[in-house]
């Protein structure tokens, strides 16, 4: 039963806040108002309010209950107390569960290392911590670029414990292999100082160095080296592009809100300025907000800073709030709305951001990106898994044995990729054998190439995680990561059976859930191996009979059973075909069609 708009005449018109509830007595949305009986029958009066979200809010409104205040700014205390502690429906409500994505220094170890940490709440792991960023794509690329141009090891803290002689990312010059003590200490030191240096905005530093490289390179007629060190410079350029326009701004500790709204849905963006530097950014997603702009910043500012112990010296807003005074009273913070000038630029980047994000959280790629840092995270990846290559192996009773191998480039099938492989010298059915020839021959040629993937996935167990390992230690790869994944009763039943995941340094398996996206795609990558394996063993399983047949017949040698077998590909058909089909195919002849014929009248 909808609510009766005729209860709002006994509705006080003194100041105060408002609690919409539904049937089940559940609180769905929270407002204030300077006279609360005015407010509220702003809702319900046709035409009045165009808020999208306002016919399905009057839909579930089933009692309104009212608390009176003194004044605007008691009101505001109160709303935001009740949003806390209702977390309404169609309220702006910030959540204790974001994701953040941030680069980590973890500086208290002997040789430190660089690493992408994606966190809930407070970050678990000890390091210096840059960030969050907006996007993963941001922080990958900032990483890419540090790991260019500061050469820190990449493997993980067990790794670097075992090795006895540099892996090749010292042959590429992308480590300079503290694990075997071919740098100093000192000399290390340097490139992490370097690494923090940028991080906190010291990049101006850095270009200049690069510049006087290039210019002796260019001198030097060292021209390719002239233009890798230029590209350096643009990459570096182009990530702190944004630096010249917060120092002309003057907001040496300031934050700004950035607004983007479709329909029902809205980003709000901050970016932070710290030291006149531009250190970071968060970003908050609402789903069914009823408020309007001005609502949802003022509900935002009252939710995030009036607890927050580090404040800034100012806010620049978008907009103008109708409870300014009211709520600069409450934070002790200035809120500016600028009009112009390089703090209107600050809020119109924000904005920017916002539209940008908005964009991105709702893009196919980026929902990819996002699942591949939670397989990073979830098994405990030292890369972000990029491109993942599944090796799978197939014969039956030691026959034909063959491999083949997929890939999956950003989360999604690389056909071009993919490799078959004909195992040499195994003549029985030794799976762990032809595993480990066909691991060397691609990880091999990948080293050659310079293409090694980020996650090499292997279907199988224990013994398979045994022979990835061995295989990584012989060809001293410490940068790619290893996983297992072992299927229920060696079902291939995508997403309904519980499936394990083995990786190396754990005793125990990592167990995904049934209806996790991480399982499925895990399942999608290991059955494209494992289809591809079955497919290619039928396909050589299938000539190898043929040619028996063939074999059998006088006159047709290999060359011209391999023709006939390129031109009708089976046997019944080369039965089924006409003389002058076969007279067609190159080299055959009148007594070979007789030869044939004979054979299978026999």
């Amino acid at each position: 039963m909808a609510y009766d708009p005729n209860l709002l005449n006994r509705f006080p018109l003194e100041p105060g806040v408002y609690l919409m509830k539904n049937q089940k007595g559940e609180v769905i949305y929270v407002g204030k108002a300077k006279a609360l009986k005015k407010r509220v029958k702003q809702y319900f009066a046709a035409g009045r309010d165009t808020r999208a979200m306002i016919p399905y809010l009057l839909r579930e409104i089933y009692h309104i209950e009212t608390i009176v205040v003194e004044n605007e700014k008691e009101a505001l205390l109160v709303e935001n107390t009740l949003i806390k502690k209702h977390k309404p429906k169609y309220n702006a409500t910030l959540k204790d569960d974001k994701t953040f994505i941030s680069l980590m220094i973890n500086h208290h170890h002997k040789w430190p290392r660089l690493q992408l940490i994606r966190y809930k709440g407070k970050p678990k792991l000890k390091g210096l911590y840059f960030g969050p960023y907006t996007s993963a794509f941001a922080a990958r690329q900032t990483y890419e670029l540090l790991t260019k141009l500061f050469p820190l090891r990449q493997c993980s803290d067990d790794e670097i414990k075992r090795r006895t002689r540099p892996c090749l990312l010292y042959g590429i010059k992308r480590c300079i292999a503290p694990c075997v003590d071919l740098c100093s200490k000192q000399e290390y030191d340097t490139f992490v100082e370097g690494t923090i240096a940028f991080l906190k905005g010291k990049d101006r530093e850095i270009v200049t160095k690069l510049r006087d490289e290039m210019e002796e390179a260019s001198q030097n007629l060292e021209f390719e080296k002239a233009a890798a060190l230029l590209n350096t410079i643009q990459q570096i350029e182009h990530v702190t592009k944004t630096r010249q326009l917060v120092e002309k701004a003057g907001a040496k500790d300031s934050d700004s809100i950035g607004l983007f709204r479709q329909s029902d849905e809205v980003i709000l963006m901050q970016l932070f300025v710290r030291e006149g530097k531009l250190i970071g950014s968060e970003h908050y997603t609402f789903t069914h907000s009823l408020e309007d702009d001005h609502e949802l910043i003022s509900s935002f500012l009252l939710q995030y800073y009036r607890q927050k112990k580090d404040l800034p010296q100012m806010i620049l807003l978008p907009l103008s709030l109708k409870n300014k005074d009211a709520l600069e009273e409450i934070l002790k913070i200035p809120l500016l709305t600028p009009q112009k000038g390089n703090k209107k630029g600050l809020v119109r980047l924000a904005q920017k951001n916002a539209k940008a994000t908005f964009a991105q959280e709702r893009d196919e790629s980026e929902m990819r990106e996002r699942m591949l840092l939670d397989l990073q995270d979830t098994l405990h990846l030292n890369r972000f898994p990029k491109r993942i290559e599944c090796f799978d192996t197939s014969s039956i009773s030691g026959t034909d044995l063959v491999a083949s191998m997929v890939a999956f480039t950003d989360g999604q099938y690389d056909k071009k990729r993919t490799r078959y492989y004909k195992i040499k010298g195994i003549d029985k059915s030794d799976d762990y054998a032809a595993l480990h020839q066909v691991l060397s021959r691609r990880l091999i040629r990948a080293k050659d190439e310079d293409d090694l993937p980020d996650l090499v996935l292997i279907d199988g167990g224990k013994g398979q995680l045994t022979i990835g390992r061995q295989v990584f230690q012989e060809l001293d790869i410490a940068n790619v990561d290893l996983a297992v994944i072992t299927k229920e009763e060696a079902k291939h039943t995508k997403g309904m059976t519980q499936e394990r995941v083995f990786i190396p340094d754990q005793k125990e398996a990592i167990t995904l859930s049934i209806r996790s996206p991480l399982l499925f795609l895990l399942q999608q990558i290991r059955d494209a191996a494992h289809e591809r394996a079955i497919g290619f063993h039928r396909k050589r399983r299938k000539k190898r009979v043929l040619s028996s047949v063939l074999e059998s017949i006088p006159g047709i040698g290999p060359i011209k059973q391999k023709r006939l077998l390129r031109t009708f590909g089976s046997f019944k058909r080369i039965q089924a075909a006409t003389d002058e089909e076969l007279l067609d195919t190159d080299g055959i002849t009148r007594k070979d069609i007789e030869a044939l014929r004979q054979f299978i009248a026999e």
